[in-house]
């Protein structure tokens, strides 16, 4: 049987991916692949560069294949963006049940339902932690009588009876390689900062290596919307100095409001004179008083201000000028591209549903150049270990 391998009509982005990657690590091409397979050999029953995955955006091969959990899901941002890195989904949670509805049509996969409720040992053990988690206060009176003691005290003392403190019991039990976590902009301002400090010193006390940045999706989404992502590097796999950076915005034109828009637009959404007259008023009254509060009129060659979960009630953050009309707002159908959700997929929801789910969702373009980022970070490691395994000496509980 001979022993080498001839592979023709390789798909030039393939080639590309390859080329790209090797010249990184330095490599040749046949030395670059040779790894690639046998860590896809390694991997068992984890998937492959031949494994076809289900899900709203198929999988791209860009980096080594790792698996993944999704929890406070929402509608999927987050897992979007790591399946179009070659990321398999073995786990998702989210409690709203309309958001249930819309990722199961999206994915094929009802997530399961209230975090407080699931135990670690119920959760498949995975590569990658994703949570999109709420922003919560932390009650920090007994950390601070208990630093003033000289007491020690960990997460389960500052974060108890908050959503963070069950993620983080989660992070505790199944020790994952890799963290990607996503919030709101003030998140690090939240509390006059205490929050964040908890959850920093917390991931940090773990042994994870954090980054944190804001992001701003308009370089990918004609729509000003910042977040903040933080990821963890487990020390025990990655060592101290991971080499991850965030991304930067891809090059060339910035998107622009009116790609988004629907050329057929039902009466429905258009402002009705009651509506118009007051948001006009209630602007001119915060703008006697000297603050900026109002409803945005979108420049049609620009980006719109941030699309929220209130969007539904009046549409005032987004609207759409129309000439000898009123303003109106976006359709659903705009509201889902204006965050960079593929076409394809359904809205299954009412238009309430829909502008809420929308308004709480994670961009996928923005997750996914995440994603490509902590992939890279994964490719340098399998460059680096020397069993060609990316994960060797992880840690895990017991359970």
């Amino acid at each position: 049987m001979a022993k080498d391998l001839l592979i023709r009509d390789v798909p030039p982005q393939i080639k590309r991916w390859i080329d790209e990657e090797r010249e990184q690590f330095r490599l040749t091409q046949q030395e670059y692949v040779i790894e690639v397979l046998s860590r896809a050999l390694k991997l068992g029953q984890q998937p492959t560069l031949f494994d076809g995955v289900k899900s709203a955006e198929p999988a791209t091969v860009t980096g080594t294949p790792f698996t993944f959990i999704d929890l406070f899901a929402g509608i999927g941002g987050l897992r979007i963006g790591l399946q179009s890195v070659g990321g398999k989904s073995v786990f998702s949670c989210e409690w709203d049940k309309n958001a249930q509805k819309t990722y199961k049509a999206w994915f094929d996969d009802l997530p399961h339902g209230d975090i407080r409720e699931i135990k670690p040992a119920e959760i498949p053990d995975h590569d990658v932690l994703a949570a999109g988690f709420p922003c919560q206060p932390f009650s920090i009176a007994g950390v601070s009588k208990k630093n003033s003691l000289g007491r020690p005290h960990g997460f389960k003392d500052a974060t108890q009876g908050t959503l963070f403190f069950h993620l983080a019991s989660i992070i505790e039990a199944k020790k994952p390689p890799v963290l990607m976590l996503e919030n709101v902009k003030n998140l690090r301002s939240h509390d006059r900062g205490r929050t964040w400090e908890v959850i920093r010193s917390t991931l940090e006390g773990m042994g994870y290596v954090v980054f944190a940045q804001v992001i701003d999706a308009a370089g990918w989404v004609p729509q000003h919307r910042e977040r903040v992502f933080i990821i963890g590097f487990d020390k025990t796999v990655f060592g101290d100095t991971p080499p991850f950076k965030f991304p930067t915005p891809p090059g060339g034109p910035r998107p622009k409001f009116r790609d988004i828009l629907e050329s057929n637009v039902l009466p429905k959404y258009t402002l009705t004179d009651h509506l118009w007259k007051y948001l006009q008023k209630y602007a001119e009254t915060h703008r006697a008083k000297g603050n900026g509060f109002g409803f945005g009129m979108t420049n049609l060659d620009g980006v719109s201000r941030t699309l929220s979960a209130r969007y539904y009630k009046d549409g005032s953050e987004v609207l759409i000028p129309q000439e000898g009309k009123n303003p109106r707002r976006l359709t659903p159908t705009e509201a889902r591209r204006l965050m960079g959700f593929p076409e394809h997929l359904p809205i299954v929801v009412s238009d309430m549903q829909a502008y809420r789910q929308f308004g709480n969702a994670v961009v996928p373009l923005v997750a996914s150049a995440v994603a490509k980022q902590i992939s890279a970070v994964l490719s340098w490691q399998l460059t680096q270990a020397k069993n060609g395994c990316v994960f060797k000496g992880r840690r895990t509980r017991s359970r």
